[in-house]
């Protein structure tokens, strides 16, 4: 069985994708000197929702983050890097398995091997 990992007095949980995702991009905007209101015109979303995302209340889709990116002028992978780079120094980095190899079946369908 897996191992699980327990949180000791110690450690400080990790912190939630939403939350991190959302000071980076409150954060951008502000250096810009904008509005929530004014981004989330350009974005298409609403200033309440736009708000609830920065506050990490809300998880926002792929969609929504790379309209918000764009009416901040990022890219959503310079999000993505700096939520990496946040979180690397709360979150040990542990190798993630390997995808299990898969052989392809004489009717296409794949099939694990």
């Amino acid at each position: 069985m897996g191992e699980r990992r327990t949180t000791t007095t110690r450690e400080r949980p990790e912190p939630l994708l939403r939350h991190v995702i959302g000071g980076i991009l409150r954060r951008a905007r502000a250096a810009q000197g904008r509005t929530l209101a004014d981004v989330a015109a350009e974005a298409r979303v609403s200033t309440a929702y736009l708000s609830e995302v920065e506050r990490g209340r809300k998880e926002a889709s792929s969609e929504v983050l790379a309209a918000i990116c764009a009416a901040l002028g990022i890219r959503l992978l310079d999000l993505v890097a700096r939520t990496g780079q946040e979180l690397r120094p709360a979150v040990p980095v542990r190798a993630l398995p390997d995808a299990p190899r898969r052989a392809p079946s004489r009717s296409g369908v794949v099939l694990a091997a």
